[in-house]
């Protein structure tokens, strides 16, 4: 039976909202990317498995060892499994850890970016093509020169192409300064500024940076930069980039504190000003997601821990109606809905 859609008053501003939506109940994926081609839904997630290794600080019991494709013929339906796009073993250079992924399409082809520890255990993007979205996607012999860490996203922003990428933690960014590595650089202490995401145009081959990454600053409301302290509203990892109303908006996990928030931009590039919070914390960690409009309608897609009883490690997909106030902010959400 087709299931009746709540609808719950945001009070303090008088919009309705719907409750979320699970998009699947018998498989665990996470971190899902969201993309519309040639008039239909593809969503690229991460694929949560049972694993033996307990909640690490590093990650590692986020041992995730191939990716699916699912589809949607509308956001009111249960999502689809087209199946394994990409395995673990067709990755030559990558260890383990097949990290949330993202997908771009340049003309007849469509570019599967993703992360994954080397050989050497750091953290690589990684990027492989097909040409069709489901896949089977094949994967490059090396990863992208340049890069490093986790979570990418890439933005087409009038035919040309950049790749956002950084993580916290588990996901090794701390161990970078300028683009250079180490393991001994000291923790940032409260009052310095909070480390940021990444960003570089690509190449028209769209499996090259044509630049060394840049930060992308995300500033306070008085035009300063957010302190690492600031875990209610500083970068931690999960960044996604949207337009609305020639904005750019850029939004990401506050990590630790397990909010999605957001900051609004007039270029890819940034500088970007803090706004606000987009979900309140779920039940879970992070809150890894996309913002895409759908048939005239916005939709945030994420993930929570509620359907394996809190296993941080086993997520479900889940999307709900994304709405804006008449200055282009985003409606604030509940995560525990």
């Amino acid at each position: 039976m087709r299931k009746f859609i709540i609808l719950t008053l945001f009070s303090a501003i008088g919009y309705a909202q719907e409750s979320p939506r699970y998009l699947l109940d018998d498989l665990y994926f996470a971190d899902p990317s969201v993309h519309v081609f040639n008039g239909k839904i593809y969503i690229y997630p991460s694929h949560d498995i049972q694993t033996d290794v307990k909640d690490a600080a590093n990650g590692a019991h986020f041992n995730m060892k191939d990716y699916h494709v699912l589809t949607l013929n509308d956001v009111n339906h249960k999502a689809k499994d087209q199946g394994i796009a990409l395995k673990l073993e067709d990755v030559s250079w990558a260890k383990q850890q097949l990290w949330a992924p993202d997908v771009a399409k340049k003309g007849n082809k469509y570019y599967l970016y993703f992360p994954a520890k080397d050989k050497n255990d750091a953290f690589k993007i990684g990027v492989a093509t097909s040409k069709s979205p489901t896949g089977p996607f094949k994967a490059e012999k090396n990863p992208i020169s340049g890069t490093y860490s986790i979570d990418p996203t890439v933005l087409n922003d009038n035919g040309k192409y950049f790749i956002y990428f950084g993580g916290l933690k588990g996901g090794q960014l701390q161990e970078y300064r300028n683009n250079q590595h180490s393991k001994n650089y000291p923790e940032l202490q409260k009052e310095e500024n909070a480390l940021l995401p990444k960003i570089a145009l690509l190449k028209s081959n769209m499996k090259e940076l044509a630049e060394e990454p840049k930060d992308v600053l995300i500033l306070d409301e008085n035009g300063n930069q957010l302190k690492s302290a600031d875990q209610h509203r500083r970068f931690f990892e999960g960044v996604w980039i949207h337009q609305y109303n020639s904005k750019y908006y850029l939004s990401y996990s506050t990590g630790e504190t397990h909010k999605l928030v957001y900051a609004i931009g007039d270029n890819p590039y940034g500088p970007f000003t803090f706004q606000g919070e987009i979900l309140s914390p779920v039940v879970g960690w992070t809150t890894h997601h996309s913002i895409i409009e759908i048939d005239k309608k916005w939709y945030l897609f994420y993930h929570d821990s509620k359907l394996s009883g809190g296993k941080s490690y086993l997520r479900s997909l889940k999307v709900r109606e994304l709405k804006y106030d008449e200055n282009g902010k985003i409606i604030p959400m509940d995560g525990q809905d």
